[in-house]
């Protein structure tokens, strides 16, 4: 007897659980960040400065207590994820059902975890790559720039260091480096000129946190958005304290199973003997302070 029927999914938490997890991997940001437990809708977080201890001479006076708060509002955006199968899944008995789930799920994952990094980074849709006017926090909006030129560079450490040098100067300490793989490159191939061995050999070319240079680096397209920016970017680093952006997921994760329409644009189901699977994320985030990162980007980008 079919089990799936039209409409929203419970998932059991043993698999969304796992698949919660999944979203956050594969992120640049999900992975030099902590994610932070989030209410539904816009939400206010705060930090504070409470300066130096003062001496106190004895027998004198204490002074007043300087505290000074800084608000932090995480703005929620949602994300969604279509994919069309062939109807006769509908087929699939009890005891496959949650196994179609999990080929749905680990379909959509990739696109959802790649969609906090292009809001976060950049403030754009991914679907067509235009700028989100609500997304008013992005960390492409740093005033601190470090420009390349078009070619590989040489040393691209050099780059690496006045990045720091200006997250340094704002009071910041530079821990962490997001990177695009065209920039990443010049570190994973760079060798010792007599030894020829690796100068960072505990430096990988993926989004898993590794060390570089003295910072926790992770890397991903999402960092440049080549191909998915519709005004090319030329980004290719941020580099920061990304303790400094705060983000969570608002929403669980549902997943809806469509039979009927165009839900996709991609023509009637019906007509196409298909049926749809769709996922939707509520992203909720803000960023503590933009000083606190450096953007690296070739010279030919827009300031």
């Amino acid at each position: 007897m079919a089990a799936l029927t039209t409409g929203s999914f419970t998932l059991p938490p043993q698999k969304l659980d796992p698949w919660l997890g999944k979203v956050q991997s594969g992120s640049v940001i999900a992975a030099l960040s902590n994610s932070i437990p989030m209410k539904f809708g816009p939400g206010q977080s705060m930090t504070f400065d409470i300066g130096e201890a003062e001496y106190v001479a004895e027998g004198a006076n204490k002074g007043a207590s300087t505290i000074t708060p800084t608000t932090v509002t995480a703005t929620p955006f949602k994300f969604h994820k279509t994919v069309r199968w062939t109807n006769e899944v509908m087929w699939a008995d009890e005891d496959d059902v949650i196994d179609v789930v999990e080929q749905v799920l680990n379909l959509i994952q990739p696109a959802l975890s790649r969609a906090l990094d292009y809001g976060v980074i950049h403030g754009i849709n991914p679907t067509g790559g235009a700028a989100v006017a609500a997304m008013t926090q992005r960390l492409v909006n740093t005033t601190n720039v470090v420009e390349t030129d078009d070619t590989p560079p040489v040393k691209p450490y050099t780059y690496l260091d006045a990045a720091d040098t200006l997250v340094l100067a704002d009071g910041y300490v530079p821990r962490d480096v997001a990177l695009d793989p065209t920039f990443a490159a010049g570190f994973s191939t760079a060798r010792g000129t007599n030894s020829e061995q690796k100068l960072y050999p505990n430096f990988s070319l993926s989004t898993d946190v590794s060390e570089l240079d003295g910072h926790r680096a992770s890397v991903s397209r999402t960092v440049g958005a080549v191909g998915v920016a519709s005004t090319a970017s030329n980004l290719k680093a941020i580099v920061g304290d990304f303790g400094a952006v705060r983000w969570g997921i608002q929403r669980q994760i549902g997943l809806e199973l469509i039979e009927y329409g165009d839900p996709d644009g991609g023509g009637d189901l019906k007509r196409n003997n298909q049926v749809a699977f769709r996922a939707e994320v509520v992203y909720g985030w803000g960023i503590a302070d933009l000083n606190a990162f450096a953007k690296i980007q070739n010279a030919v980008a827009d300031a």
